[in-house]
């Protein structure tokens, strides 16, 4: 379960909070075992740096972001790390979602045996409740949604139906190959970074906050030309965290999130771009389904246009559970693009004229995603008129090919420009 969005340990912290954060950390092995044997009564518990080294262990493995402060994303996940499946009784509960490593496991199980519960997530949302009551219903125990004795030993009767893959990662293929080349009647949820009290980085006279929804307005621009309905996160003045903006963009049931961002270092040397994408920091989850193919394939195609365009340092793309990429039921994929630390990435960025490319970028990576196998293209400067011959070509030879559907009601894009 996730503690409340207010709980934020960092060092120099102490307390009977400490303690609980310092025993989860010893259960995964992050906090070596001299630390407990050195007695510390659990109210006078120190955030030393031994502790901060082990919160960043822990999230490096994890894939979170690397800070070594325990705030609610990472609290969430080190919490859910100390469960096992068959460690407690698992089911849906509406607006109070458990998650955990058991979650993983068991979704995991599911997809290997042809059910469908989502994103493997380790959140034990809706789609995992259905996915758990098709599996019992499947095998004759009562579809009630509850992990619990009988359906753990059912689980561990059968074995995977699904061979040679990630069955999550075909079933994200063909629910591309079924929406059409076209990119008309998608929608595309922009998540400008930052934003209201938080400017984000700050740097040579840019504000992360500003430079992203200017970013996001360019790209709206070109996205609503071609048939995109595109909703924003926030406007100028309003924000919320991580969390609720995935919630909202699962509630619009869009096709793809991309979240905005530049980057800052105190290493003055650190420039570049980079994307990523949800997949966990452990290899080998990726054929579990805990890891993004769609999200992947646009984030290289994103990060490929990008560089070609503005000239930054190509910093390659990374698995990251980051909460945005983790909680959207849709491929997402977050954009760094330069170091606002870096005089030579803030003068680019700094350009109008760069925004502009950067803006048409993320338009030719988008088309190109959704083309798929008819994408044969292999430079990074392509125009979109080179991809509408790529689109006749491919309906040409696919005359079968089914069409984009239709745009979903009611979404509005707060933070569009005029």
């Amino acid at each position: 379960m996730s503690p409340q969005s207010v709980v934020v340990l960092r060092r120099g912290d102490s307390g009977p909070a400490v303690a609980d954060v310092c025993a989860r950390l010893l259960l995964t092995g992050d906090l070596p075992a001299s630390w407990a044997e050195r007695g510390v009564p659990r109210g006078t518990a120190v955030f030393d740096e031994t502790v901060e080294e082990a919160v960043k262990s822990f999230q490096q493995r994890r894939g979170l972001l690397v800070d070594g402060v325990v705030g609610r994303s990472t609290y969430s996940v080190l919490d859910g790390a100390r469960w096992a499946l068959g460690d407690r009784v698992l089911r849906y509960v509406p607006d109070y979602f458990l998650e955990g490593d058991d979650v993983v496991r068991l979704q995991a199980r599911l997809l290997e045996l042809g059910f469908t519960p989502g994103k493997v997530d380790g959140i034990h949302g809706p789609a995992t409740d259905a996915a758990l009551r098709s599996f019992q219903a499947a095998v004759g125990l009562t579809p009630d949604g509850t992990l619990g004795p009988e359906t753990l030993r059912a689980f561990q009767a059968l074995q995977r139906s699904v061979t040679g893959g990630s069955a999550n990662a075909l079933r994200e293929r063909e629910q591309i190959r079924r929406g059409g080349f076209s990119l008309t009647g998608r929608t595309v949820v922009l998540d400008p970074g930052h934003g209201g009290a938080d400017p984000g980085a700050v740097g040579h006279g840019l504000v992360e906050a500003d430079l992203s929804l200017d970013l996001a307005r360019r790209i709206e621009g070109r996205l609503t030309a071609h048939g995109v309905e595109v909703v924003f996160t926030r406007t100028g003045t309003t924000a919320g965290e991580e969390i609720d903006r995935a919630a909202f963009a699962n509630s619009l049931e869009a096709d793809l999130v991309l979240s905005i961002h530049t980057d800052h270092s105190e290493a003055a040397a650190a420039h570049g771009a980079a994307t990523f994408f949800y997949g966990h920091g452990d290899p080998s989850r990726r054929t579990q389904g805990a890891w993004s193919t769609i999200g992947e394939h646009f984030a290289e195609l994103l990060l490929r246009e990008v560089v070609a365009r503005t000239g930054l340092t190509d910093c390659r793309s990374h698995p990251r559970s980051w909460p945005l990429l983790r909680r959207t039921r849709m491929p997402a994929v977050r954009l760094e693009v330069g170091y606002l630390s870096h005089p030579s990435d803030a003068a680019t960025l700094a350009d109008p004229l760069t925004r502009d490319r950067i803006a048409e970028g993320v338009v030719v990576a988008l088309q190109r995603l959704y083309l798929g196998d008819a994408d044969t293209a292999r430079t990074g400067m392509l125009k979109l008129a080179d991809l509408r011959r790529h689109i006749e070509s491919a309906r040409d030879g696919h005359p079968d090919h089914p069409q984009p559907g239709v745009t979903h009601p009611g979404a509005t894009h707060p933070g569009a420009s005029a």
